[in-house]
């Protein structure tokens, strides 16, 4: 063994933990691109309430519209900018087809709150609307993620090259923590 060696060699993070560190940062930049999403669609809900007419419902449908395609230039060029771009026909029609589906749930929140059971107020169309955009998240981002903008294939790691033929093999690797008699004993028998 090297002077200055402690013998222990990091190991590369396990395949799991790799997986959840992805899922972490793709989640996150997920949430970035949706928190300004959900400040578009609030802000063009509140903005179309209060300059038109229209029932709540149908200023929610406009406002998650102008969300949704915020939301795909955010999605397509800073959450999944990695992902395989070879479909884009697929993946906008896909995207469309989940987003819609979004869009029923998040407004069949406020529409039942508003007609079901008469919560009409501004400050309680904003908090189901809020509501329905939370549950329909939870959708989008696994609909997305699985469907939508598909993960390229994972590239196999090298194999490490195998030991030559002819090479005396070096014995056994012992941790650190054994003590130098235990190494002696170990060398004894090789």
């Amino acid at each position: 063994m090297e002077h200055g060696s402690s013998g222990l060699h990091a190991a590369p993070p396990s395949a799991m933990r790799q997986r959840v560190e992805r899922l972490v940062r793709e989640a996150a930049k997920f949430g970035a691109v949706g928190g300004a999403g959900l400040l578009v669609n609030l802000g063009v809900f509140n903005l179309v309430r209060s300059v038109t007419d229209l029932q709540v419902v149908r200023a929610s449908v406009i406002a998650t519209i102008a969300a949704i395609v915020f939301n795909y230039i955010g999605f397509r060029y800073f959450t999944y900018r990695d992902r395989d771009k070879s479909g884009r026909t697929r993946e906008l029609t896909l995207f469309v087809v989940f987003s819609a589906i979004g869009l029923v749930i998040e407004n069949g929140v406020l529409y039942t709150a508003t007609y079901g059971f008469g919560w009409d107020s501004p400050l309680q169309s904003n908090v189901f609307k809020f509501l329905g955009i939370g549950i329909a998240t939870l959708f989008r981002f696994w609909s997305y993620r699985s469907w939508v903008f598909k993960a390229l294939p994972q590239e196999t790691p090298a194999q490490p090259p195998a030991q030559p033929v002819g090479r005396p093999h070096a014995g056994p690797v012992l941790p650190r923590s054994h003590g130098r008699a235990s190494r002696q004993r170990v060398k004894q028998r090789v």
